[in-house]
């Protein structure tokens, strides 16, 4: 029996996780690496697109998803002031019989372990961080900072915007700065004393905006997050903490309900919020890149892991049945497949005037990553 084709992916965030999955149902042996010591909670929420819902129900995972995450009625978006509503995006029931699937907001830590129960533990190596990548005749050899090599037949860079997979295909560039910070958290519903919010909400401002949603099925924990003007901070940290009291001044005279979720607002994180051009290729050789590692989206449109989520699935559809010396083609088949679509998201969500006014979202949820024709 000849011996399934091999793959080290670089990066246990969702497009890895998703990768890895993906692989395993076409027979593909994978193994990813990451630098962390290990998956932390993140409080941050997450919107999973009907399109990337499709690929999700088709790796097992879409009643775990349903019971953990919040089914809104819709995506609303008003005035910061008046409250006026400039366009609301329904979706629910009819969005998913339109589109498929449905859409949910989640808790982004409930979304990344539902991926990683998809992946067995043994296939996954922490404290893994890449050092290098030399391509031999055995395959492409990882040489990682903590001393250790594996060789596999193909390598695929799924760790995210600052990618060492991509220093070492095409070299280093730094990330752009925006010039524009988010603040973001998660916190109990209970801390709004009894006050309601809408299901999920963006309020747009003249220079800055706040989108507010559930991320439970029981309205129990909510999320927030910004994007506003600093041109002059440049932490990118996911960690780094913000003060609540400055969020708080900078959308003074909001609508009431954002004062108000602000006001119980127990604390914060802050990040700037980077952006980089698209590649002019994604693979060399038995290497690509997959997700932010090639296509990192600014997130006014709530699309950067769905579409590493959709890279996945057609990658494995590329890859399926294929041996070491057709890896080459199939890198070059996926991205004439995804470069178009996720260019086109990269630059409408970096304009950031998505559902802002009547939005025809068909191109972006009824995408079905499974059954997408495939470049030849």
């Amino acid at each position: 029996m000849a011996r399934p084709l091999s793959i080290a992916i670089v990066g246990a965030g969702m497009g890895g996780l998703a990768a890895a999955a993906a692989f395993r149902r076409v027979g593909i042996d994978v193994t990813v690496y990451e630098q962390a010591a290990q998956f932390a909670r993140l409080g941050a929420g997450i919107q999973i697109g009907c399109n990337a819902m499709q690929v999700l129900r088709g790796l097992g995972l879409e009643q775990r998803l349903r019971g953990q995450s919040f089914y809104p009625r819709s995506w609303n978006n008003r005035d910061w002031r008046t409250g006026e509503i400039k366009f609301d995006m329904i979706f629910g029931e009819s969005a998913e019989q339109k589109y498929g699937a449905p859409y949910l907001l989640a808790h982004r830590g409930d979304l990344h372990a539902a991926l990683a129960s998809a992946v067995p533990d043994e296939c996954v190596k922490l404290s893994h961080r890449l050092a290098g990548l030399d391509e031999t005749g055995d395959g492409v050899r990882l040489t990682f900072a903590n001393g250790v090599t594996a060789t596999a037949d193909a390598v695929i860079g799924a760790d995210g915007v600052h990618s060492i997979v991509r220093d070492i295909l095409f070299g280093a560039t730094p990330v752009s700065f925006t010039g524009r910070i988010a603040y973001r958290t998660t916190y109990p519903a209970s801390l709004l004393g009894g006050e309601k919010i809408d299901d999920c909400t963006k309020w747009w401002g003249e220079d800055r905006h706040i989108v507010i949603y559930y991320v439970k099925p029981d309205r129990s924990e909510i999320y927030l997050v910004t994007s506003q003007p600093e041109p002059e901070f440049r932490i990118e940290s996911w960690s780094a903490k913000g003060d609540v009291r400055e969020l708080r001044k900078a959308f003074e005279g909001f609508d009431r309900q954002v004062e108000q979720v602000l006001a119980a607002c127990p604390d914060v994180h802050k990040w700037a919020i980077v952006d980089r051009e698209s590649l002019a290729h994604w693979s060399d050789r038995n290497v690509t890149l997959l997700g932010d590692a090639c296509h990192p989206m600014t997130p006014y449109m709530a699309q950067g892991a769905a579409m590493a989520i959709e890279d996945a699935a057609v990658l494995s559809r590329c890859l399926d049945g294929v041996k070491r010396d057709g890896v080459a083609n199939a890198f070059r088949r996926f991205e004439a497949t995804r470069k178009e679509r996720t260019e086109l998201v990269q630059q409408t969500s970096r304009a950031n005037k998505w559902l802002s006014g009547k939005t025809n979202a068909d191109w972006v949820y009824g995408y079905d990553a499974w059954n997408v024709p495939l470049a030849a």
